[in-house]
């Protein structure tokens, strides 16, 4: 089945103006000004978009699929994610990790949960490992865990946390290879996710580890940075010296949010393509009151992403296309699917959504089918009402 959208604003992220887009199946097969040929012909389905802005579907990679939390007992473990709500926002692409938890939330559990939203319709990937250290795995190794398994891209860490286990430079440096060695003989990113805290030293591990070894540095990727501005300080240092780091989207709340961190990147001169913005997607939010008692708790939807889109682009005039590389380009880099996922080309994935002005979605394109039309879903989980 064919698809050819007709009247797009097109934003690749880069934005190109007026262009059609042609689907074949999950691909996208053209993007030009003007498109003839198709309309009539049977097989072909032609949607006007009427002049509304179309994106790359957005790339999540730090995502609970399986649920977090479990900090304050078995009761605080937080639901699994449905596939209704990342379409909804506009996640055509997940990565799927674990969190504090290693132990009730098993790595089995992780596979199973993105394999059935692939199963469902969007794409997916997943880290081996979780905050400990030495790290849970499938096989026995975390190379292992890259090579064998097709979904497993890399590995979860966490450091200057006080939930860490207060990894040594020798341990990041022998994990962090081993992550890099199973991506190369994979073929895969091999990429080292690590949760960061702001217990002293924070990123230090990761200068340390790289002035000791030859890990490349694109291997590591500190994220939770925006913690304060101290440690975003230091990971933009790493930026500027070739690595990459992962803000987390806050969504509503007093004072900065990820978007005002986005435009203190861009004023301190970082190149956004080493710069990514995730949900944290179904990890706990507890709420503590002022001796520190956790008083309620809640957890983190993906719909924070398309609140910071829409306050960096409508109240802190970062363009448009600038926000969407946060949520398009540089994931993709970051999962070493460059030029196939977050962008709109030939033979990228047939990923897209369609906004209005107000950036509002009103249709997403999942693997070539239409998941949403109109603002309705047409795509929900299996066991979703």
């Amino acid at each position: 089945m064919l698809k050819l959208l007709k009247h797009c604003d097109v934003y690749a992220p880069k934005h190109l103006g007026m262009r059609d887009i042609l689907l074949a199946d999950e691909k996208i097969m053209l993007v030009e000004e003007e498109i003839r040929g198709y309309e009539g012909l049977e097989g072909v389905e032609v949607i006007d978009c009427g002049g509304a802005i179309v994106t790359p579907g957005l790339i999540d990679i730090h995502v609970h699929v399986t649920g977090g939390g479990g900090e304050q007992g078995y009761h605080s473990r937080t639901p699994e994610l449905n596939l209704s709500e990342l379409l909804q926002n506009g996640v055509t692409t997940v990565l799927g990790l674990l969190g504090t938890d290693g132990t009730s939330r098993s790595l089995e559990n992780l596979l199973g949960k993105v394999t059935a939203l692939e199963t469902e319709g969007i794409s997916t990937y997943m880290l081996t490992g979780s905050y400990q250290y030495p790290t849970v795995t499938l096989t026995g190794s975390v190379l292992r865990d890259i090579m064998l398994i097709d979904k497993i891209i890399g590995a979860k860490l966490a450091m200057s946390d006080h939930r860490s286990s207060t990894i040594t430079r020798d341990e990041l440096t022998r994990l962090a290879s081993d992550v890099n060695m199973g991506g190369m003989l994979s073929g895969k990113a091999g990429l080292l996710t690590i949760h960061t805290g702001v217990r002293e030293g924070m990123l230090d591990p990761i200068f340390d580890a790289l002035d000791h070894s030859d890990v490349p540095i694109e291997t590591f990727l500190p994220t939770h940075v925006g913690r304060n501005h101290k440690l975003l300080d230091e990971a933009i240092k790493l930026a500027k010296m070739g690595g990459n780091f992962d803000l987390t989207a806050t969504g509503p709340k007093e004072g900065e949010t990820a978007a005002d961190l986005v435009k203190y990147c861009i004023q301190h001169g970082v190149d956004l393509d080493h710069v990514s913005l995730s949900s944290d997607g179904n990890g706990s939010q507890p709420r503590f009151d002022e001796t520190g008692r956790c008083i309620g708790l809640t957890y983190v939807s993906p719909a924070v992403l398309l609140f910071e889109l829409r306050r960096g682009v409508q109240q802190l005039e970062i363009p448009l296309e600038d926000m969407l590389r946060l949520l398009t380009t540089s994931p993709a880099k970051r999962l070493g699917k460059e030029g196939v996922k977050g962008c709109i080309a030939p033979g990228a994935d047939a990923d897209l959504l369609v906004m209005d002005k107000e950036l509002q979605i009103t249709d997403v394109f999942a693997r070539g089918k239409r998941a949403m039309a109109g603002g309705e879903l047409r795509m929900k989980g299996t066991f979703e009402a």
